[in-house]
């Protein structure tokens, strides 16, 4: 009866211990794979709207909501345009990795309006760039509440003219 007793706790112990189904072991296994990324039309001043990216600079920053998109891939990508005070524009296409908090630059926008590889386009964490004051900003509080994508467009640019998201407050 002893022995038996001991057997059942083993096998207790052994089954408290093992991994969990097959199915959540493959899919958290699964590498992830970034989707192919279009770009969309030239931004144009009448869909730019403006978000609040610190104090730490004078310039303004503006998305072009008709550009966000939420992947499959749970990037979600947007044009970013940065004005100046004096009033020169740079216009970015970008993506953010909710999961991550990574930022990668899929296209430049230059004075004739179209786009432009830029030289380096790969991963770079928000972090450990001083510069991503704007995208650190959209991903923390607008994009991205508590490192999770928002779930439609429709969300992105609500928190967007917010300047936060709806999660934050809770």
């Amino acid at each position: 009866m002893k022995s038996i007793f001991i057997a059942l706790i083993c096998a207790l112990l052994l089954l408290a211990c093992a991994k969990p189904p097959f199915k959540d072991e493959f899919e958290s296994d699964k590498p992830w794979v970034e989707q192919m990324t279009h770009l969309p039309a030239y931004p144009e001043l009448k869909n730019l709207l403006a978000f609040d990216a610190g104090a730490v600079t004078s310039n303004q920053y503006l998305v072009d909501t008709t550009s966000i998109r939420i992947g499959q891939d749970e990037v979600i990508r947007f044009t970013l345009v940065v004005k100046s005070s004096a009033g020169a524009m740079n216009v970015s296409y970008e993506g953010i990795r909710c999961a991550t908090s990574e930022r990668k630059l899929y296209a430049l926008g230059r004075d004739d309006k179209t786009w432009t590889k830029p030289r380096v386009s790969e991963w770079q964490k928000l972090d450990y760039v001083r510069q991503f004051y704007a995208q650190r900003e959209l991903s923390k509080n607008i994009f991205c509440p508590h490192q999770q994508i928002v779930s439609t467009t429709e969300d992105a640019i609500q928190a967007l003219k917010a300047g936060m998201h709806r999660s934050i407050f809770r």
